[in-house]
């Protein structure tokens, strides 16, 4: 008899390819959600329940009478559906959000020990997570939301979920460069020249995370996987994969980070430092490598938004807080080159180098005049 499985939500970025890996798996599956999005994609033998998972009298009356052998809660009000879901399940994994860790939505925070230092990179399950509603409301929420999973379901598997991008994401950060791109721009400025690291996900990435944990109840019950791609980029190397997608050049004009405002909606937090997790626990314990390397995940998300453009002024510009005011970006360019060109450096008594160990382009000169072998 095939297994039965319910999963919340199922319609959005990593729901779809969760849910044809289930059923690619022989299970009988369910999905919970309102009914607003339905999805091509969606297999035609997956029974859909129209309810509201952020809504308790909804969600009860959708589940009174069922059970299954497992739960994949993706969408809703996480806490009721793990409250709702007690004995009507064998297996509950749930999927949440990186901002539990103290730091990651508040860079401004010094290290647990009171010493200066913020984020530990790359950042384990195991990091202090936010324990203090007046350092980060949104953290303190997650984490509180996360320990109620738990009590629910002491055998549960959790996943913390970075930014996710692919298809269908509400968060499209490849669209402040793939818009600028389809309008003909070829400047784009880049904050200390865009060497940020901030881990995100792709989507077939982040659902084969979750389909582990499927195959594998033993390795996963009572675990907290962080889940994301192998590689992160800088924001520097994002841009570039992306424009190389759609065959364009786009000219980097790194600024401070102080003046770089038409950088923020690709840095996504208002300090340059690195967000980056450990996935040493999901690779060892459930065997996790990307299905689609961050690269070409890149190139292929750069050419669906192509295809599937953002409507101007819809929620998923809305939500990533970037105006395309090219007249103000143009202006401050051109301001800064001003800055540059009238900057008369200081007269060094001996000019500062990158070391003597270096001896890569403009470092050490070889202590030979013809190179030997």
């Amino acid at each position: 008899m095939p297994e039965r499985i319910l999963v919340i939500g199922g319609t959005g970025p990593t729901g779809i390819p969760i849910v044809a890996g289930l059923v690619h798996r022989g299970a009988a599956v369910t999905i919970l959600h309102r009914g607003r999005h339905e999805r091509g994609e969606t297999p035609a033998t997956v029974t859909h329940l129209h309810a509201d998972p952020f809504d308790e009298g909804s969600l009860a009356d959708a589940l009174r009478g069922s059970t299954y052998d497992a739960v994949v809660a993706m969408y809703g009000r996480l806490r009721k559906v793990a409250e709702l879901t007690v004995g009507r399940c064998g297996r509950f994994i749930s999927v949440g959000g990186v901002p539990a860790y103290r730091g990651w939505m508040n860079p401004f925070l010094d290290a647990a020990d009171g010493t200066p230092g913020g984020l530990a990179n790359p950042v384990p399950e195991s990091a202090e997570t936010v324990g203090d509603v007046a350092e980060d409301e949104k953290g303190f929420r997650i984490v509180r939301t996360e320990q109620a999973v738990f009590e629910r379901h002491p055998g549960a598997t959790h996943f913390r979920y970075p930014y996710v991008y692919g298809p269908y994401q509400p968060a499209p950060r490849e669209w402040c460069i793939v818009r600028r791109i389809l309008d003909g721009r070829r400047r784009m400025a880049v904050a200390d020249d865009g060497l940020t690291l901030h881990h995100h996900g792709y989507t077939e990435n982040l659902a084969h995370a979750v389909l582990l944990a499927v195959d594998q109840p033993a390795a996963a019950a009572g675990k907290i996987f962080n889940a994301a791609d192998t590689e992160v980029l800088s924001v520097r190397q994002v841009i570039d994969i992306v424009a190389g997608a759609l065959g364009a050049e786009l000219e980097l004009v790194s600024l401070p980070h102080e003046l770089a405002v038409p950088a923020r909606p690709l840095q996504t937090q208002p300090r340059p430092t690195h967000r980056v997790l450990d996935l040493t626990r999901i690779r060892a314990e459930l065997g996790y490598r990307d299905r689609v390397p961050a690269r070409v995940a890149l190139a292929r998300t750069a050419r669906w938004l192509v295809d599937h453009p953002v409507a101007p002024g819809s929620p998923e510009e809305v939500v990533l807080t970037d105006p395309f005011d090219y007249a103000a970006e143009d202006l401050l360019f051109d301001r800064w080159a001003r800055v540059l060109a009238g900057l008369v450096p200081p007269d060094w008594v001996e000019e500062p180098r990158w070391g003597l160990a270096y001896s890569g382009p403009g470092g050490r000169p070889r202590s030979r005049p013809v190179f030997e072998p």
